[in-house]
Order: structure tokens, then sequence, then C-alpha cells
């Protein structure tokens, strides 16, 4: 994997100008995305095309009344790229597709009393071949809050922060998905009813407040569950997302939040023995756990950084370990970190390691 800086574009202006500049800036990224997207998800889902585009296409009416101006930008992309809208709406809905998540992160989120400055990170455990189309993009949409995301060429959005403080992490959450009214799709499009996942991503970032976040996911007809990380002015918080419920989880006491891949909310753990866990997400928590039960007081922010760096590069249980590694998994085992990220809102900064950390450097990106 190249040992260098993401690529880096800056966008601003209304939906349509920000679509029409990210698809002229961004063409081979784009083209390349949706011709590996689909067949990433044929890795574990026999799909045709035309089915995959029949879930795109319902969704899309969906999507745009959740957020017109998310589609705008959309049209905006695929006119000035030549990809069809069908085919960037694939991209938002191919995590519908699929048996199982096409992902496994491990995030924390820091802040007061445990570390003055607010600090968001994250493994992002996926497969390495999507390495070529991620981008640090930034967006300065008209009279919204600017926000930069790490993220593949083509998403509405993806794992960053904006300039109102919210800072956003992703983790596959292993739960019910909602399922297509009968006859809509033959199987296995059983979860694929409902707003594409990154649309309510794109929404928390309009968001001023972790009440506004939640309620940017609450007011959306969810399609798949998810856990969503993230910090805001009121401090560290997780969503853990289902179909039918969203649950806040906050720290106040402590300043800590940490997720994997599995469910904590009470109401949710009923799920985590109905559904297959992923890639070790139970023995993941637990070690980042161990390793922050082993710090005492309140740590300076730079200190906070090294513990989060030293967590994130963690090989306990090498190759299946926080930093991941290809291992002999018959299903997963081609999964290892593709980035590691730490972000800063308050300072308007994202620290980023292309590739396993435990090899790569943390490289300084500006954010918004």
């Amino acid at each position: 994997m190249p040992a260098t800086r993401y690529p880096e574009l800056n966008v601003s202006g209304s939906p349509r100008q920000l679509g029409e500049q990210i698809g002229e800036a961004l063409r081979e990224q784009l083209r390349g995305f949706c011709d590996i997207a689909l067949e990433r998800v044929r890795k574990t889902t026999r799909i045709s095309r035309e089915a995959a585009h029949r879930v795109a296409a319902a969704a899309l009416p969906l999507a745009e009344e959740y957020s017109p101006d998310s589609i705008a930008e959309l049209r905006g992309t695929a006119d000035a790229s030549g990809v069809s809208l069908l085919d960037l709406m694939l991209l938002q809905v191919r995590n519908q597709l699929r048996d199982e998540p096409d992902h496994a992160c491990t995030s924390l989120s820091f802040g007061p009393p445990f570390t003055p400055q607010r600090l968001l990170a994250q493994n992002w455990d996926a497969d390495p071949a999507l390495d070529p189309f991620t981008v640090v993009l930034t967006r300065r949409p008209t009279n919204k809050p600017a926000f930069t995301t790490l993220t593949q060429a083509g998403l509405i959005a993806y794992i960053g922060g904006s300039t109102s403080g919210i800072g956003v992490c992703l983790n596959a959450l292993p739960a019910p998905s909602r399922f297509a009214p009968d006859g809509m799709f033959e199987p296995p499009l059983a979860g694929a009813w409902g707003v594409p996942h990154y649309f309510t991503v794109r929404e928390i970032y309009e968001a001023r407040s972790l009440e506004a976040a939640a309620t940017a996911v609450r007011r959306a007809t969810r399609a798949i569950p998810a856990s969503i990380m993230l910090t805001t002015p009121e401090g560290p918080a997780n969503l853990e997302v289902t179909p039918a419920a969203v649950c806040v989880q906050t720290s106040s006491e402590t300043g800590i939040v940490v997720h994997t891949n599995h469910c904590l909310e009470p109401e949710l753990t009923p799920f985590n023995t109905q559904f297959p866990e992923l890639i070790q997400s139970c023995a993941r928590l637990s070690r980042v756990q161990t390793m922050l039960g082993q710090v005492r007081g309140t740590l300076t922010t730079p200190a906070a950084i090294a513990l989060l760096q030293s967590i994130l590069r963690d090989h306990s249980d090498y190759p299946r370990s926080l930093c991941r590694h290809v291992n002999d998994d018959p299903q997963h085992g081609f999964w290892q970190t593709v980035f590691s990220v730490i972000i800063a809102p308050e300072t308007g900064e994202m620290l980023i390691a292309r590739g396993t950390p435990c090899d790569q450097r943390y490289e300084t990106y500006a954010m918004g």
C-alpha cells in the first residue's frame, strides 16, 4: 500500500456546484470506485447489476425527500464526471446489498474530564482494494457548516469533522435491517428499503449539537443498522442505530466512549446472540478497555493523541489485532486496517495514517 498522503480536494458553493467540482476533479477515482464497488459486494453476495440498480433507483426518491441538497450534489457529480446517477447511488446503497457488513472498526471518542480537547479516532478495517479511491475532501456548502471527510470518491459523506464542532466515525453494527416490501427485490436484497446510511451521516455534519445529530438520524426511514461514534460540542457520544431505534450513549463522568462492532445498549444487546460476531469485536473492545484502564488522571492533549496512536497500533492477538493485518480467516482474512484516523474538530485537524498505523506515520490534514 502506498506510504503517501491521500489526494486532497476543496470544493465550495451550491449543492450542484459542489457536485460539479467533485465530478470534474475526481472523474477517474469515481469511475474506478464504481467499477469495483459491485465486484466487492459480490465477494459475499450473488447479485446482478440490474438488481443492484433497482435498489439504487428505489432509494433515490427516498434520499431526495430526506435530503434534496444531497441529491442535487450527486446530480452535479454525475453530469460533470460522466458517471451515471444510478451508479453513484449504487455507491451509497452498496452496504445494503450484502448479507453482512463490508468493514469493521474500532473507534474511540475522548473529551473532558479525561482530556481538555475533544478527540475522535478509529481504525478502518476493510478491503485494501478501496485505497486508490480514497480522498480527503473538504466541502464548503453555501450557508451551511464546512466539513472535511476521509472518504471514497462519490460517497455523499463519510468519516471526518465539521466547522460546527461535530466529528464522525462509522462502525458496522450486526443487527436487523429494514426489509423491502414482498416481491420488491429478489433475494438476497432483503435489507435494502430506506434512506441510505450515508445521507443521514451527511445531515449529522450540518448539525450543531448532539441532539440535532441524533434528530437527523431519527427522522430518516433507516435501511440498515450502524454505530456512529461522535464528538460534539457537548462531548463524546455514540449512536447505536437500527431501523427501529436510535440509542444515544454518552459518558459525562469519564469523558471516554468506545465502540467496536456489537451492540452495547441494553435494549439492543439481544441482537448479539442473533448475529455472528464481526472479526473479534468483543475481544477488541476488551483490549481497548484494558489499555484505557491503565491510564490514571487527566491527560494533556499531546498525551491523549499519543495514547490513541498507541491503542490504534496495538498488536495484541496479532494479526487479528486492533491494528489488523491480513490473516487466514476464511471470511474476512483479506481485511486489514486500510487507514487510521484521529480527528480534532477544535483545532480543525485530522491525523491520518494511510495503511496499518504500526508502520505508517500519521500525517496532518486541515479540516474545513
